[in-house]
């Protein structure tokens, strides 16, 4: 009698393949041309293109607004998914302690993971608008007060919201199932031994909670570097005046409007070295910190 599940050693695969095709259509291939192209000197309506070796790189390490573009990505990395997983952190905790109407938060909290980036971007854009938003009564009493249209740090509050709110669900579910994983008799022996809450919080839940604290800023940290072109393509188009032309969406503006293709190319490629080294940089260095045992 065969102990193998499949009898047919090729089964797995077929049914494995159309995920591998979209994989590789989706992302192996754009990956393997960013690199070919970031090479060569392409021209932006066809005929060919030219191999130039490293001037394409050199080009844009010495542009300026690459810089300040990079720059302000590793500054939205850092605010974005720091406060996203804060706030889910706070609600799981919440959710976990039963307290009142519990249940039904843990059903809406999920619900915006089911609406795409773009949407929430419209959405979110409609809501913080100057002259029909939320904000617009105090517009009237105190002109100027909201305008996120011409004042960056406005437009900055606008989508870190944005993001905020599309981002807690998944980590939101992450957090909670580590949290109710964790054995009750831990804290009934933590309180009876006089640990109040916030004892039992920073002894006994955060370092049990590491493991799904690290996996989820892992999965922030790399979509907050590369995930963000909907929201700022959608509440702010890089405005106003640049300040919140992150390089994901300057990649689509250089290689779509301007049609420059190998600069494009060229920093998409940096823009997947950074993802993968501060990714390896997370499990190299930050796992190490992170503890499964319990």
């Amino acid at each position: 009698m065969s102990n193998r599940f499949y009898r047919n050693k090729w089964l797995p695969l077929w049914l494995a393949s159309p995920q591998l095709v979209v994989l590789f259509f989706f992302f192996y291939l754009p990956v393997f041309l960013a690199f070919f192209w970031s090479f060569h000197l392409e021209r932006p309506f066809g005929g060919g293109s030219q191999f130039v070796g490293w001037q394409n790189f050199e080009r844009v390490l010495s542009d300026p607004e690459f810089w300040t573009s990079l720059w302000r990505t590793l500054t939205y990395m850092v605010v974005a998914s720091s406060t996203s997983i804060i706030c889910a952190l706070v609600l799981a905790l919440a959710a976990d302690r039963g307290i009142r109407m519990s249940p039904l938060a843990r059903n809406v909290l999920i619900w915006p993971k089911a609406v795409a980036a773009a949407s929430i971007g419209v959405i979110f854009l409609f809501i913080f608008n100057p002259f029909m938003g939320i904000l617009a009564p105090l517009n009237e009493m105190f002109p100027g007060f909201w305008n996120p249209r011409i004042n960056p740090v406005h437009t900055w509050i606008m989508i870190y919201i944005a993001n905020i709110w599309s981002a807690i669900p998944f980590t939101f579910i992450i957090l909670l199932t580590g949290l109710q994983s964790i054995p009750d008799t831990l804290h009934k022996a933590a309180a009876i031994d006089g640990a109040g809450p916030w004892r039992r919080l920073f002894d006994i839940q955060l370092p049990l909670l590491t493991p799904q604290l690290f996996i989820v800023v892992v999965l922030e940290i790399a979509d907050s570097l590369s995930g963000s072109f909907a929201l700022i393509d959608t509440m702010s188009q890089g405005g106003p005046g640049g300040a919140t032309n992150l390089l994901v969406y300057k990649i689509y503006v250089d290689g779509f409007k301007a049609y420059d293709l190998s600069g494009a190319a060229t920093q998409t490629a940096m823009l997947m070295i950074v993802v993968a080294a501060v990714t390896a940089f997370q499990y190299l260095v930050v796992e190490k910190r992170v503890k499964y045992e319990r």
